[in-house]
């Protein structure tokens, strides 16, 4: 092995000096470059995003308002007849974004009078990658709940709208919410569903924001019908006429607009099937 002299190894000793400084000074280039990169894109980022603040509608807030006694008294107040829907099949039509109120304040009363509810859901299909939304695993066998705006829970479905058939039920009922009517009315299975089922001249019935699904159905032509406000004139589009009552039985065809109207909704429900 080549021996090193003294002046040798000095010169090695400052030559690696160098560049372990050279390369400390490109570190701390790149570094900044990254530094500056990262400041921008969060910055851009930030321009891009808003506070976290929701508008929500509580159970309590809804049930204890001024004016809704009488709701908080159908859900205060025992049930007469336990077994009024005794031997009926509901199916409730819902997809993620339903306002929570609307499906559990009907499915608990309609269970008290002996009804067997099933909660249905559009089979999962998820949007492309490009789209950035990000799924819940959960999103396989639940849909989220809504109080206005706010998310607030997940509900376990039994089945799917590519599973079910006409015969399964005896009335099916979609709950309201801004967002779960557009995730219905864009699925085809949910719109043959309703088609179908009003085909066979058994009970529609939706609350709030869900009769836009059954303009997209295109069974609204010549029907009485009411809804949440904002979409009344959707359903005049459809060629609907629009009642301003909380609730309007047209046919097989129940609607509603808000939930404060929940109790009046679910009474109309049960009366329509009582005499079937």
């Amino acid at each position: 092995m080549k021996k090193k002299t003294i002046n040798q190894i000095i010169a090695a000793g400052i030559l690696s000096v160098l560049v372990a400084a050279n390369a400390e000074s490109q570190t701390k280039v790149k570094t900044k470059e990254m530094n500056v990169n990262y400041a921008n894109e969060l910055d851009i980022v930030n321009q891009l995003s808003t506070q976290s603040a929701v508008v929500n509608m509580p159970v309590t807030k809804l049930l204890n308002a001024p004016g809704n006694e009488e709701l908080k008294a159908f859900f205060f107040n025992p049930v007469k007849n336990k077994s009024a829907l005794k031997g009926k099949k509901i199916a409730v039509l819902v997809a993620d974004g339903f306002e929570e109120i609307e499906l559990t304040g009907p499915v608990w009363y309609f269970k008290q009078l002996g009804a067997e509810v099933e909660i249905v859901a559009p089979k999962y299909n998820p949007a492309p990658e490009r789209y950035g939304l990000v799924y819940p695993e959960m999103s396989n066998t639940h849909v989220m709940a809504i109080q206005y705006l706010q998310p607030v829970g997940w509900i376990k479905f039994d089945r799917t709208a590519d599973q079910i058939k006409v015969s399964d039920y005896d009335a099916v009922f979609i709950p309201g919410g801004a967002w779960n009517p557009d995730n219905l009315r864009n699925d085809k299975d949910v719109i043959k569903f309703i088609q179908d089922f009003n085909t066979s001249g058994k009970l529609i019935a939706a609350i709030c924001h869900a009769p836009v699904v059954l303009a997209s159905a295109d069974i609204l032509k010549g029907r009485k019908l009411t809804g949440y406000w904002n979409i009344q004139v959707d359903l005049k589009n459809a060629g609907g006429t629009v009642i301003e009552e909380s609730v309007v039985t047209d046919g097989n065809i129940i609607t509603s607009r808000h939930p404060i109207d929940v109790a009046d909704f679910s009474r109309a429900v049960e009366n329509w099937l009582v005499k079937k």
